[in-house]
């Protein structure tokens, strides 16, 4: 019964905290304060991986107005965040490496072709990049997802391409024989078509498992990235790197700062990482 009342008592004070930072944001938007650790710091401090899919008009979960993905980026822009590429965050976490202040690594699933319509002149107004998880089997043969065309323009902006398999299929649902397939393919043809092996993976649908991950690292990849919301940090698995997903609602921004900015308080607290 007391565990009962302790884990009551964490979820009314975490309610608490959210409340606290849902109100500052309503006062004034600009003030938020995300209370991470300067990466000048002694000990590492963790870093946000924001996960977006699409930025378009469509109604859906997945999707982002354009508007709506400016206003996000006007907000990291104002409060002093700069883009890094999974290399830097590797190289931070593994060597100590430096970051700039408030480093934030923005990425995208499945590779839409609205990431480069849309996405890419937001960031790019802002001077931001991004790394893209693209579908290699549906890249350049579906009117609805970028061409590799666009994806060497993107690349040669700063941005990076990871896989997301050939056929976006849950590798938990396959066979390990298929899901050795899906990594190793997806990773021939990203090199074949922009010179550069893919060092990163993200798993479909987020769905992955210890075997799982012993493939994504024996065919070659530093690093995989789920959906699983958190920030990623010292204690982090390099083959499970945790994001924070960010999702279409009525108040898409305010959830946006929500999901940013609680995400220390809720780890602090314990209730993300073990």
């Amino acid at each position: 019964m007391k565990t009962v009342y302790r884990r009551l008592a964490i979820f009314v004070c975490l309610l608490a905290m959210l409340g606290m930072i849902a109100v500052s944001v309503a006062g004034t938007e600009a003030g938020v304060v995300s209370g991470r650790m300067n990466a000048s710091a002694n000990a590492l401090a963790d870093v946000p991986i924001l996960n977006y899919h699409k930025i378009d008009y469509l109604q859906h979960a997945l999707s982002l107005s354009p508007e709506e993905f400016d206003k996000q980026m006007a907000y990291l822009a104002d409060n002093g965040y700069h883009t890094v590429s999974p290399d830097q965050l590797m190289a931070y976490l593994n060597h100590g490496k430096r970051l700039p202040d408030k480093p934030v690594v923005i990425t995208f699933d499945d590779g839409y072709l609205d990431n480069y319509t849309h996405a890419y002149p937001i960031l790019k107004k802002y001077g931001f990049t991004a790394t893209i998880f693209v579908v290699t089997g549906l890249i350049g043969t579906d009117e609805r997802f970028m061409t590799w065309d666009h994806v060497r323009q993107l690349q040669h902006e700063g941005f990076v391409f990871g896989s997301h398999t050939v056929n976006h299929v849950a590798l938990d649902q396959v066979s390990l024989e298929q899901a050795k397939i899906e990594l190793i393919e997806s990773r021939r043809v990203i090199k074949e078509q922009t010179g550069q092996a893919a060092r990163y993976f993200a798993y479909p649908t987020g769905a992955y498992n210890l075997q799982i991950e012993e493939l994504v690292q024996q065919a070659g990849y530093r690093a995989a990235f789920t959906i699983r919301y958190g920030l990623a940090g010292p204690e982090s698995d390099p083959f499970a790197m945790e994001r924070i997903p960010l999702f279409k609602s009525e108040q898409s921004f305010r959830s946006f700062l929500i999901r940013l900015n609680g995400a220390p308080v809720i780890e602090r607290l314990g209730l993300i990482r073990n």
